[in-house]
C-alpha cells in the first residue's frame, strides 16, 4: 500500500475500499469482512449511505487493529449545524462500535455547514477525529470555507475519474494544502469505461484491465480513490495497482479523456440542490 500524508501529518491509504450503494445490511457487513481479509485499511462510509453499523460489525468480526485501519464517515445535510452534527458524529461512533474516527467529512456543501464545521473543528481538537475535510465542495465554496475557518480541511472528496479529473480543482486543493479523494473512480461505468480504447490499449501494455489503468491514472496524479465493488475478486484485482507504472506518454493519452464535466449531476443546478437538501438521510453520494 502507498499512504498520503495530509495537512496535520495523519497518514492516509491512497487506496481504499467503499461502501456507497450498499445499503443492504448482511451483504453490507460480508464485502467489508472480505476488504479487510483481501488487504484493504481504509474504508469509506456515510450517515447517508446507512449502513455504519454494518462497517462496524466487520470491523469488529475482522480482528484487524485498530491502529491498522482508516476509518471515513461524513455527516449528512440533515444533521446539519454545530449541535446536530455534534451529536451526529457521537451516534456514528456508537454506530460503528469505535472510540475515534480517522477522517470525517461534512458530505455536501449545503444546510449550516459552517456550524458543522464548527462542530468537527471542536471533536479533532479534543482528539475524537484524527483528520477532518469536506466533501463535494467545488472550489468556490472549498476557498470560502478555508478563508473563515481555523482548520484546514485535510480531505476534499470530490467525483474524480478519467472523465472528469479535476485537474483545477486539484490545483486549488493543493495551493491550500487539502488533499484530493476521489469518489466514482470508475464513473459508475458511465461512457462505457470498462470498455474504453484508450484504457484497454494501456493496459494491454501491462496485462492490466481498464479498471485498474483508470485506478493507477488516478493514484500516479497523487488522488486517493475509494472504488467500490461486491466482489471479492474485483476487490483483489482493485488492489493490484502498485506492481506497475504508467509511463507520461500514458498519462497523455489517458488526460486527453477529460471532458471537465460531471458525469453524475451538478451542485449548480437548482433541481439537484433541492433534491440533496430534501432528501432527508437518503442522499447521494
Amino acid at each position: 500500500m502507498e499512504y498520503v500524508t495530509l495537512n496535520n501529518g495523519v497518514q492516509m491509504p491512497i487506496l481504499g475500499y467503499g461502501v456507497y450503494q450498499i445499503s443492504d445490511q448482511a451483504e453490507c457487513e460480508k464485502c467489508v469482512l472480505d476488504a479487510l481479509s483481501v488487504g484493504y485499511r481504509s474504508i469509506d462510509t456515510a450517515q447517508a449511505y446507512r449502513n455504519e453499523e454494518a462497517v462496524g460489525r466487520a470491523i469488529k468480526k475482522s480482528g484487524v487493529p485498530r491502529e491498522e485501519l482508516f476509518i471515513t464517515t461524513k455527516v449528512w445535510i440533515s444533521n446539519a449545524g454545530y449541535e446536530q452534527a455534534k451529536a451526529s458524529v457521537e451516534e456514528s461512533l456508537r454506530k460503528l462500535q469505535l472510540d475515534y474516527l480517522d477522517l470525517v467529512l461534512i458530505h455536501q456543501p449545503f444546510g449550516d455547514y459552517y456550524g458543522t464545521y464548527r462542530a468537527l473543528e471542536e471533536l479533532y481538537k479534543a482528539g475524537t477525529l484524527r483528520a477532518i475535510g469536506v466533501s463535494n465542495f467545488y472550489p468556490d465554496r472549498y476557498i470560502d470555507l478555508v478563508q473563515f475557518t481555523e482548520v484546514v480541511p485535510a480531505v476534499n472528496q470530490v467525483e474524480t475519474h478519467v472523465f472528469n479529473q479535476q485537474v483545477k480543482a486539484q490545483e486549488i486543493m493543493e495551493k491550500y494544502h487539502t488533499q484530493i479523494e476521489s469518489w466514482g473512480p470508475f464513473a459508475e461505468g458511465k461512457n462505457n469505461l470498462f470498455t474504453n480504447t484508450t484504457l484497454q490499449t494501456v493496459g494491454e501494455q501491462y496485462h492490466k484491465s481498464t479498471a485498474q489503468v483508470a485506478l493507477r491514472y488516478l493514484i500516479q496524479r497523487g488522488v486517493v480513490v475509494i472504488p467500490k465493488t461486491v466482489s471479492r475478486n474485483r476487490m483483489e484485482e482493485n488492489m493490484n495497482v502498485f506492481d506497475f507504472g504508467l509511463t507520461p506518454e500514458d498519462m497523455a493519452q489517458i488526460a486527453a479523456l477529460d471532458t471537465d464535466e460531471s458525469a453524475f449531476f451538478s451542485h449548480y443546478d437548482p433541481q439537484v440542490v433541492e433534491n440533496l437538501t430534501g432528501y432527508g438521510k437518503q442522499g447521494l453520494e
